[in-house]
């Protein structure tokens, strides 16, 4: 995740006192966030969604009591933050035991959900079970959202359950995934934001996945995604400039962090230096280090988008024997750093900002997890290639890191 409004309040801080704050110094987390997908089963079967789910149960979901026992694990293996998702976890009838013990132990956790199920009751028992934070996914305005979502009056059910557990004083974001088919939506989105008093906007870029692989021609093409994240980058500044309660961030594609430079450079480019340190810093993509996935059926992945390929299950290992194993190859590769890049990911001016960017997406394109991320909309010269033919042939190296194909296995959707 990018936090664009994070670097960008330090820079109008700096514009303010006419230096550079000194950030608080966070460190690494002492273990990763978790997504947890506790089912598979959704009351939704939305265009984009990463896989194939329905309104029925699935055999073989993790029981309350294996649920249970992964806590545990993971309490003492440090994990700090548990996102419960799914499918539509608010199906999953044990979901506020679950929620009551992670929040006992000492988690923060965050409640990821399509909002349609929350009516009047439901909002206030989300408010009173004291979820540090619920997101909920709008693909677009009514007419864009419906289509997407595969349900007539999901709009009205989402906004409506936002404005329920705003009346609660609940933590609220927004989730916006776009595409070519709803990115004319995103100003109007980013206006309900602030109409509705929501204080986070989520924009996450389409990754090849599931459902959303069959999409990819349909994704939206490199210049739309450079003019979203201009107004973005330009709606989080004025937020900062303003001191305004708001935060923006993304996902899915960490070439946003150069961009946010570039973006810079012509405003303000005395700041550019520090905010580069502080983007190397942060350095970029989190999957398999600092975010971990585990699915209904107890499967550890290096994040959500990994579904067809496992590092193990919990029922067998523990999640953090799972995670702490580098024999296995992707694993190996994803916590190496700088991680084995090939192609204009390894000779990129930015591999120490973004990380080598979205390694599943490579995966999806061309089998090879290490191969350049063909969702990098920077161009070239953007990145510092100027020997086409140099960068070419670092195209077709071969990682010692490269990842065993496993058989691909059907994965679950997911709300965050």
């Amino acid at each position: 995740m990018f936090r664009i409004s994070q670097y960008l309040r330090e820079v109008a801080q700096a514009e303010r006192e006419g230096h550079y704050p000194q950030p608080r110094r966070h460190g690494n987390p002492p273990g990763p966030v978790v997504i947890w997908n506790l089912t598979r089963r959704c009351n939704l079967t939305c265009k984009h969604c990463y896989a194939l789910s329905a309104d029925h149960d699935y055999p073989g979901e993790l029981s309350t009591q294996d649920v249970f026992s992964v806590m545990d694990d993971l309490r003492a293996y440090r994990v700090p933050v548990l996102i419960l998702s799914g499918g539509e976890p608010l199906l999953r009838p044990d979901l506020f035991n679950i929620a009551t013990r992670a929040r006992e132990m000492g988690f923060y956790v965050a409640l990821s959900t399509n909002g349609t199920l929350i009516d009047a009751p439901m909002a206030e028992r989300i408010a009173a079970m004291g979820f540090d934070y619920v997101g909920i996914s709008l693909d677009g305005l009514r007419e864009t959202h419906d289509q997407f979502r595969r349900q007539v009056g999901a709009f009205d059910a989402s906004l409506q359950a936002l404005r329920l557990l705003r009346g609660h004083g609940v933590k609220l974001g927004l989730r916006f995934t776009m595409t070519s088919l709803n990115a004319h939506d995103l100003p109007a989105l980013l206006q309900l934001m602030r109409d509705e008093g929501i204080a986070k906007f989520y924009f996450s870029h389409l990754n090849y996945a599931g459902r959303g692989n069959i999409h990819r021609a349909k994704d939206a093409h490199f210049a739309a995604t450079r003019q979203a994240l201009d107004l973005l980058y330009e709606t989080a500044w004025q937020a900062a400039m303003a001191d305004r309660d708001e935060e923006y961030v993304t996902g899915n594609n960490d070439a946003d962090a150069p961009y946010l430079l570039q973006w810079l450079q012509p405003r303000l480019p005395q700041w550019t230096d520090a905010l580069r340190a502080r983007l190397q810093a942060w350095g970029g993509n989190a999957s398999g280090l600092y975010i971990a996935n585990i699915d209904n059926l107890g499967e550890v992945h290096p994040d959500t988008m990994w579904w067809h390929h496992s590092l193990g299950n919990i029922r067998q290992r523990p999640f953090s024997a799972i995670w702490s194993d580098t024999s296995e190859p992707l694993m190996a590769g994803l916590k190496c750093q700088p991680r084995p890049v090939e192609g204009r990911c390894a000779r990129c001016t930015h591999l120490a900002i973004c990380g080598g960017n979205t390694r599943v997406r490579a995966e999806q394109v061309t089998g090879n997890p290490w191969a350049e991320d063909p969702g990098c909309y920077l161009d070239d010269q953007e990145i510092g290639l100027t020997d086409a033919a140099t960068s070419t042939a670092q195209r077709v190296t071969v990682s010692p890191f490269r990842s065993q194909r496993r058989s691909p296995r059907i994965p679950i959707t997911s709300e965050t």
